[in-house]
């Protein structure tokens, strides 16, 4: 995209001259483009496709996408007290659907496998004519899913998807991602590890074995050896694995004063659960207390495993205590129609489809080339993570990194983790080049 058109788009968004509105417009962004795309809606309704775990070990985060989503919809049809829609910087969303189009949605179950989440996006897309599919908690899927809608020809705005293959060497023209990457968590991680823990460390690795679990594990150990760690082990865990006694066992024996656990939903909680019944964290080795480390964090996982968080570091991309407007809206919101506060995966997922939204708005068109031009290099705040870059090269998003730990003494179920460390998005940002891949072009299918 030139930056002529980015300055047009720009311009218009904001409102900041005079008479913006009637400069020429790239021709995908112009109304007239609505033809010749997949599932290109012709009624007063649009269909939107959300595809999230049901079932699995990742279900908790899938249920609560899943009521995300639902009010997302709510808001964007101008039910409820309009959420974020009160706080984004842009102002394109009305409340009167998208593009005047009541928003519809249907529903699919991705059993955090890439098969069963091909599959029900597929049958969203060609039996339900959704024009946009978006969700997931694991990175295997997201890829897989975004690959099919680069074949399709419809949109895919990622869900809770942390690896850095989804926007790195598996990065397509079709697919957007606004959560943080495993690059961003390392690059959080190591500085507070190091003054926390120290620079003279032994880690131990148990990593879920998909890719995800392998660019989390790469990212923490490219960092903190760099401060000076040693690993002393890597060790790969099914992701179907419960019981993870005979994983933490060898442990003991390792000389590792770390162990740094690279799971995630379900995996995390039983793995941590293992790791303190062991008595890890009462251990002293190498005349240190042995720590543990748990690279990306949710509430929902510190909820499923209790006291066992106090203390433990991590990552997360949002967390709903955070005091900024947009993050206080979106509590207000989801809090008053579910009861209990958002975790992060609902509220990525919120902000996607909004994203999504808003992108046609500002395009005056569905075909997802238009979407995905409107989106790319697409600068926004008021959305609970302050100042947001969606970068075009590779469509991942840049902003603020939040360091988490445990709290000590929480004050309710769903209080369990403190933010110890605000860490800017110049610490967090990479060369889009690192990781690999080519975006491709945009497809807009049939």
């Amino acid at each position: 995209m030139s930056k002529m058109n980015l300055t047009r788009r720009g311009l218009i968004q904001t409102g900041a001259v005079a008479g913006a509105a009637s400069l020429t417009l790239p021709t995908y962004l112009r109304a007239d483009g609505h033809a010749g795309f997949t599932n290109a809606p012709t009624g007063s309704t649009v269909t939107l496709g959300f595809n999230v775990p049901q079932s699995g070990p990742y279900a908790d985060e899938g249920a609560d996408e899943l009521r995300a989503y639902e009010l997302a919809v709510e808001h964007l049809n101008g039910g409820g007290d309009g959420g974020l829609m009160n706080t984004f910087s842009s102002k394109a969303l009305q409340g009167n659907g998208i593009l005047g189009k009541k928003v519809e949605y249907v529903t699919g179950d991705t059993q955090t496998k890439s098969d069963a989440a091909r599959a029900s996006a597929r049958s969203m897309i060609e039996k339900d004519g959704a024009v946009m599919i978006t969700g997931g908690s694991s990175s295997g899927v997201a890829v897989a899913v975004q690959a099919l809608c680069q074949e399709a020809g419809v949109i895919f705005m990622a869900g809770l998807t942390h690896s850095n293959d989804t926007t790195g060497k598996d990065k397509k023209a079709n697919g957007f991602r606004h959560f943080f990457n495993s690059y961003m968590s390392g690059a959080a991680l190591a500085p507070i590890l190091a003054n926390n823990y120290g620079t003279d460390r032994k880690a131990y690795h148990l990593t879920a074995d998909y890719n995800w679990g392998y660019t989390t594990e790469e990212a923490v150990r490219t960092s903190t050896e760099a401060m000076g760690w040693e690993t002393v082990a890597a060790v790969k865990t099914p992701l179907t694995q419960t019981d993870f006694s005979s994983y933490i066992a060898p442990v003991l024996q390792s000389g590792a004063d770390v162990l740094v656990l690279n799971h995630y939903g379900g995996n995390m909680v039983n793995s941590l659960t293992n790791a303190v019944q062991f008595g890890l964290r009462d251990k002293l080795v190498n005349n240190k207390n042995f720590e543990i480390v748990v690279p990306l964090y949710s509430r929902l996982m510190a909820k499923g495993a209790g006291a066992n968080v106090k203390g433990i570091f991590g990552s997360t991309n949002w967390h709903w205590s955070l005091q900024d407007e947009g993050s206080k809206a979106f509590v207000q919101s989801f809090g008053t129609k579910y009861g209990f506060p958002p975790s992060q995966a609902a509220h990525t997922c919120y902000v996607q489809a909004l994203l999504y939204a808003d992108a046609v708005e500002r395009a005056g068109s569905f075909n997802p080339c238009a979407v995905a031009e409107a989106l790319e290099d697409f600068q926004f705040d008021g959305m609970g993570n302050g100042p947001t870059l969606y970068r075009g090269e590779d469509h991942q998003c840049f902003k603020d990194v939040l360091v988490v730990k445990g709290k000590e003494n929480p004050t309710s179920e769903f209080d369990l983790l403190e933010i110890v460390e605000v860490t800017p998005t110049s610490q967090v940002t990479y060369d889009a080049s690192i990781f690999g891949g080519e975006l491709g072009s945009c497809n807009p299918g049939a």
